[in-house]
């Protein structure tokens, strides 16, 4: 487990995992009126939450499962990135991919967020890499 800062501005609880196995902790709309979102239209949804994660560690901002299957609403750049060095509030990119328009509330839960641990790369320029069976072989390649 880790400790992580957070400071909550809204009037809902801090995120929590639904499950003693959850990955994704539920985050909740924090706004002043309904937003309504017409279908292909997408939304920066505030959430109230600023959190303080230490280094080599993000936050990423998932879609809720539920919402997209039932409603057709997603996060547009899933996973969204929290850097370890961003100390704004949270927002989330929605998008309706429905025919219908849809409604958040405030207090709605709109996204999930896992905590991720994240190394960081170092490159080695190469002339050349080694081979594998697969090799270039990509987007479809085997077929199934």
């Amino acid at each position: 487990m880790i400790q992580i800062k957070i400071k909550n501005i809204s009037s809902h609880p801090l995120p929590d995992y639904a499950t003693e196995y959850s990955s994704g902790m539920d985050i909740c709309a924090f706004i002043d009126q309904d937003i309504v979102i017409q279908p292909m239209q997408r939304v920066l949804v505030p959430t109230g939450l600023f959190i303080e994660l230490p280094p080599s560690y993000e936050a990423q901002i998932r879609p809720r499962s539920g919402l997209a299957i039932k409603n057709g609403i997603t996060v547009l750049n899933t996973p969204g990135t929290i850097d370890a060095d961003y100390r704004g509030e949270i927002k989330v990119i929605l998008i309706n991919l429905s025919e219908s328009e849809y409604i958040i509330h405030d207090g709605d839960r709109i996204a999930q967020m896992v905590i991720q641990k994240v190394d960081r790369a170092i490159w080695n320029e190469v002339e050349q890499i080694s081979d594998t069976e697969r090799g270039d072989g990509g987007f479809g390649h085997t077929g199934k």
